[in-house]
């Protein structure tokens, strides 16, 4: 989240006053923070991840990307991930916003990657549907995958260099090298 442009708004108000925007905006907690435009290769890693998802998932669950918003009421917060699943038949038929989601990607920059780790990592664990987190960091080529335990707590599952990541929560496999496939390195080299 970047500047936060009018404090106290109520959950109400955020959805109203934002459907008449150009721009993309979250919403935590009565506080309103524009959307900082993405980078390059943070677009080209999130629809790779999305391609994968949505050509593996064929049936009850549907890939979503950033413009889609999350509701996460208990945290009384909108956010905009960079890629969703769900599985849930209400999602399906969500018109404004998304609220059962079982698989969240966050691609991390330098203006978030505070914030997606801590704050929206908090909020995100209180969504009972919620069965993995994944974090994907472009500058060291790193997934990290937070997956719900039977006793509620997560476990991190890290992923480098020439690994499979393995979305177990939607039983599909990506290879890193997928994963990062046509990011420019420093340099002006792409990676796959």
């Amino acid at each position: 989240m970047n500047t936060v442009l009018k404090p106290r708004f109520t959950a109400d108000d955020y959805l109203q006053w934002e459907s008449g925007q150009s721009e993309k905006h979250e919403y935590l907690a009565g506080e309103v923070s524009a959307m900082a435009g993405a980078r390059r290769e943070h677009v080209v890693v999130s629809l790779n991840i999305a391609a994968a998802f949505k050509q593996a998932l064929r049936g009850g669950c549907q890939t979503y990307i950033a413009d889609m918003k999350l509701r996460v009421e208990q945290a009384d917060a909108f956010f905009y991930p960079g890629v969703m699943v769900s599985c849930s038949a209400q999602d399906h038929r969500a018109g404004l916003y998304l609220s059962e989601p079982k698989l969240i990607v966050e691609v991390l920059s330098d203006a978030t990657a505070a914030f997606d780790r801590g704050g929206k990592f908090a909020a995100y664990r209180s969504l009972p549907s919620l069965q993995e987190y994944v974090i994907v960091d472009i500058a060291d080529r790193r997934v990290e995958c937070f997956r719900r335990t039977a006793d509620n707590g997560w476990l991190l599952q890290d992923y480098i260099g020439e690994q499979v990541c393995q979305f177990t929560s939607i039983g599909v496999s990506m290879a890193l090298v997928e994963v990062f496939e046509d990011v420019v390195v420093e340099g002006g080299d792409a990676v796959g």
